[in-house]
């Protein structure tokens, strides 16, 4: 349903909503060994997603990316739609151009229902919501 480059990226900033703040702000360089991402890969996805405002991130020597408090409350869908493009989330499971209602893939109706279910995950729930009670980045990224 997503592409690693939404994991990845959901990663990223479920590390940066852990570790950072506008006073503590984090280089690429200590993020991504723990979320298991290829550092050159995982910085062109937190600029992506800095570039259309969903996390926040400052150039210089104080400077790295940051969740500001209005970053915080991004639902899981904002990261995915910058990341994959909303056609990726609605399009067929099997790739099927002309897949829809009215002209079913042979797996539509199986996944479905469930499809929309998870949709709707990713439309409300907000990486906030993810983290609250959470304290450790392990409980995350196990090693």
């Amino acid at each position: 349903m997503l592409s690693n480059s939404s994991k990845y990226a959901i990663k990223g900033v479920l590390y940066l909503a852990l570790n950072s703040n506008e006073d503590h702000k984090i280089l690429v360089r200590d993020i991504y060994k723990v979320v298991h991402v290829p550092e050159a890969y995982l910085a062109k996805l937190l600029q992506e997603l800095s570039r259309h405002d969903i996390i926040s991130s400052t150039r210089g020597p104080r400077g790295g990316f940051y969740l500001s408090k209005d970053d915080r409350k991004r639902t899981l869908m904002d990261i995915v739609k910058v990341i994959d493009g909303e056609k990726r989330v609605n399009s067929c499971v099997m790739g099927i151009r002309n897949c829809d209602m009215n002209n079913p893939c042979v797996l539509h109706k199986l996944v479905g229902s469930n499809k929309t279910k998870f949709i709707r995950v990713l439309e409300n729930t907000t990486i906030l919501d993810l983290i609250k009670g959470k304290q450790d980045i392990e409980e995350f990224f196990p090693n």
